[in-house]
């Protein structure tokens, strides 16, 4: 049998179920794969994504999302968005009441489960990405929280950022792509400038080494205060459909 096929079934995917709408394409075992099919005119998809015991206890939370495969992979939700939105979760205190931004949101998993406990979340993905800013408002609507949606392209200054004094700034996954790391990291020291005491959270793939951390923190004068194998704090029940050596980090200026 072929390794992929294509099913409309419900699937299991990264510790949530996802339904389908049109088709999605899976493992031999029926678990996703890490790299989605090739964009497919209208193909899109709703997960649902759960947050506390896995039983379902009192305060557990659920999240859904709107994926699609049309926009670049941009609305399709990454293991490390999963990875960072756990963390958001585990460390759920720590945001009550606090300003967040998401950088680079496309599906928004981890600034909606922010949103879900207390925090103040502005979402934020290219300013020229208008089909992923629009699908940004119909997930915060999905899931009745309050968020504020804005076009934020890295490395471009315009009025509205002179005004964000994020005290925690997120991004899962924003490390991919090396030529657009200095955009990035302008944008992420500003912030962290603008607001004296915050901190950047990023989960990332380690695809380029073991020191891109160290070669980012000293090029950008910055400082790493915490890193985690993304995978030491994640229930087994998520784990076990994710792969990859996935990092967690906390930077401060």
């Amino acid at each position: 049998m072929d390794k992929f096929r294509t099913n409309r079934v419900r699937v299991r995917h990264c510790g949530s179920s996802m339904e389908e709408n049109n088709s999605y394409t899976t493992d031999g075992d029926g678990g996703s794969t890490e790299t989605p099919p090739p964009p497919k005119e209208g193909m899109t998809t709703v997960s649902h994504h759960y947050f506390g015991d896995s039983n379902g206890s009192d305060d557990a939370v659920s999240i859904t999302i709107i994926e699609s495969m049309k926009e670049d992979y941009g609305l399709f939700v990454w293991p490390c968005s999963v990875i960072l939105a756990e963390y958001v979760w585990q460390q759920r205190s720590r945001f009550t009441g606090i300003r967040v931004i998401e950088l680079g949101a496309g599906t928004s998993l981890p600034g909606l489960i922010a949103a879900k406990v207390g925090a103040h979340v502005i979402l934020t993905d290219d300013s020229n990405r208008l089909e992923v800013l629009d699908n940004m408002r119909r997930v915060c609507e999905l899931n009745n929280v309050k968020c504020e949606v804005m076009g934020l392209t890295w490395g471009v200054w315009d009025e509205s950022i002179f005004s964000l004094q994020p005290q925690v700034i997120l991004g899962a996954d924003v490390l991919y792509d090396s030529s657009a790391f200095d955009n990035l990291f302008a944008t992420v020291k500003f912030l962290l400038e603008n607001s004296p005491g915050s901190v950047f959270i990023t989960s990332y793939h380690n695809r380029s080494g073991h020191h891109l951390i160290e070669f980012l923190m000293v090029k950008w004068q910055l400082k790493c205060v915490k890193l985690l194998d993304g995978f030491s704090f994640l229930p087994s029940w998520k784990a076990s459909g994710l792969s990859g050596n996935i990092q967690l980090v906390e930077i401060r200026v």
